[in-house]
């Protein structure tokens, strides 16, 4: 039975502990309305017919019954003219409403402007803009233990307004929480360093750890509308607790495979000496001579100080 943790540094599962977020139940379509500008001049028009008629009615001298008859009918039309205006909507760039009539989900206006709609209906502002949430310095465990920090941005937007107002209470507290969360299981699921080379890890495979954060969020957050557009971490260390130790430990890493890299290089530079050597034939060396000759050169070349020439006057047996 394959490691777990192998497993997860593989990437293989990097969602299979995100939450199974259930079905939508309304779906965002276009609500009906018209453009504002005709239901606008008709309100201002009903309006000055009613003062024209108030104001007939007050100025007549006439019967009681006959000013009533002036005076009734245009403060009903003067209601009637303000009831039909309340339906009146400026819809920014940008923004949306979202139309309840009596509770019920009757559509989302997402063309800006002045737009008129049934004016017993309840309008719900939401901005469809794109937003930036960061979050705050998490302090969480690697998947080797080890506590970091870390912290993310999330470039994201409304993209279905009727999930985002009626699937969820706070479709901006739930993204924010939901992030959160999938940044701390991100950070469990992968080490900060990578003990084998073909492990994932969250500093040496940025671009592939960022981009299963992103398929998590999506997963966590597509119940309510929203569209995550870009993820990426913005802090990324050790915790201060252990900052020093692990420093230690990468610059010694930094170290022995410099010192590798310096040893392969003077070893390929002596074995070209020596065949230049043997074949130029520059000299004739045996094999204690040749041992005496590698290890000057390798001494020379891997020494981090510079070489004190030795003098020999006599010979190699003396």
């Amino acid at each position: 039975m394959p490691n777990d943790k192998n497993a997860k540094n593989d990437g293989t599962s990097a969602t299979a502990d995100v939450p199974d977020m259930p079905a939508p139940r309304v779906r965002e379509f276009t609500a009906h309305s018209i453009g504002g500008a005709l239901a606008l001049l008709l309100g201002l028009g009903g309006l000055l017919a009613a003062a024209g008629l108030i104001a007939g009615g007050t100025a007549a001298a006439a019967a009681a019954g006959v000013k009533a008859s002036l005076i009734i009918p245009g403060a009903l039309v003067a209601l009637s003219s303000l009831l039909a205006m309340s339906g009146l909507n400026m819809v920014a760039p940008g923004e949306a409403r979202v139309v309840q009539l009596f509770g019920r989900y009757r559509g989302t206006i997402r063309q800006d402007g002045l737009r008129w709609v049934n004016p017993f209906t309840s309008r719900t502002k939401i901005s469809t803009r794109v937003r930036n949430h960061e979050t705050a310095v998490l302090k969480v465990n690697d998947a080797y233990g080890n506590p970091i920090e870390l912290a993310a941005v999330v470039v994201w937007k409304v993209e279905d307004t009727a999930q985002a107002s009626f699937e969820v209470d706070d479709f901006l507290e739930f993204v924010s929480t939901q992030t959160e969360a999938a940044v701390r299981h991100i950070a469990i699921e992968y080490p900060y360093d990578a003990h084998d080379e073909g492990g994932l890890s969250l500093r040496g495979n940025a671009e592939e750890i960022t981009e299963k954060l992103a398929v998590e969020l999506h997963a966590r957050v597509e119940a309510a509308g929203v569209q995550i557009i870009e993820s990426r971490f913005t802090h990324l260390a050790y915790a201060p607790e252990i900052a020093s130790a692990m420093l230690q430990r990468q610059q010694a890493g930094a170290v022995v495979a410099a010192r590798r890299q310096i040893v392969d290089g003077a070893v390929g530079m002596v074995e070209a000496a020596l065949a230049r050597i043997s074949e130029q034939d520059i000299v004739e060396l045996d094999e204690e001579r040749k041992a005496a000759m590698v290890s000057n050169l390798m001494v020379v070349l891997c020494g981090d100080r510079s070489p004190q020439p030795v003098l020999n006057t006599g010979t190699l047996y003396q």
